[in-house]
C-alpha cells in the first residue's frame, strides 16, 4: 500500500513573488493585499522596498527635472542610478536574499515587519 504525498498549497514561492514584486508597482501592491503574501515578512519586504523605490525615484525625477541643465544631466544618471538598484533588488529577491537598499531598506523593513499596511 502507497501513500500519496499530500498536494501542495497552489501559489507562487515567496522569493518569486518577492522578484515580481519588482516589476511595475502593481504586483507589489496586489501582493500586500493578497493571502498568503501578504503575511510572509519576506515577501513584504521587497514589495515595501519596490513602493518606497519607487516613491524616491518619482520625488528625485520631478525635483531634478526643473533645475536647468545641470538636473536634466543629473536625472540621466539617477535614472541609471534606479535601474541598476532595481535589477541589484529584484535579482536577489529572486535567489530568496533580503538585499537592502541604503536608507530605503531599513524603512522597508520596518514596514514589513509591522504586519499591517501602513
Amino acid at each position: 500500500m502507497s501513500t500519496s504525498p499530500a498536494p501542495q498549497a497552489a501559489g507562487l514561492t515567496p522569493n518569486l513573488a518577492g522578484g515580481l514584486a519588482y516589476i511595475t508597482i502593481i504586483p507589489a501592491i496586489i501582493f500586500l493585499c493578497i493571502e498568503p503574501y501578504r503575511r510572509d515578512s519576506f515577501v513584504r519586504f521587497h514589495c515595501f522596498q519596490c513602493l518606497f523605490l519607487t516613491v524616491a525615484y518619482v520625488i528625485l525625477s520631478i525635483v531634478l527635472r526643473f533645475i536647468p541643465f545641470i538636473g536634466w544631466i543629473f536625472w540621466e544618471l539617477v535614472w541609471l542610478l534606479f535601474a541598476i538598484i532595481w535589477v541589484i533588488a529584484m535579482v536577489s529577491a529572486f535567489q530568496g536574499k533580503k538585499w537592502s537598499v541604503p536608507i530605503i531598506g531599513p524603512l522597508a523593513e520596518q514596514q514589513a515587519a509591522r504586519g499591517t499596511l501602513i
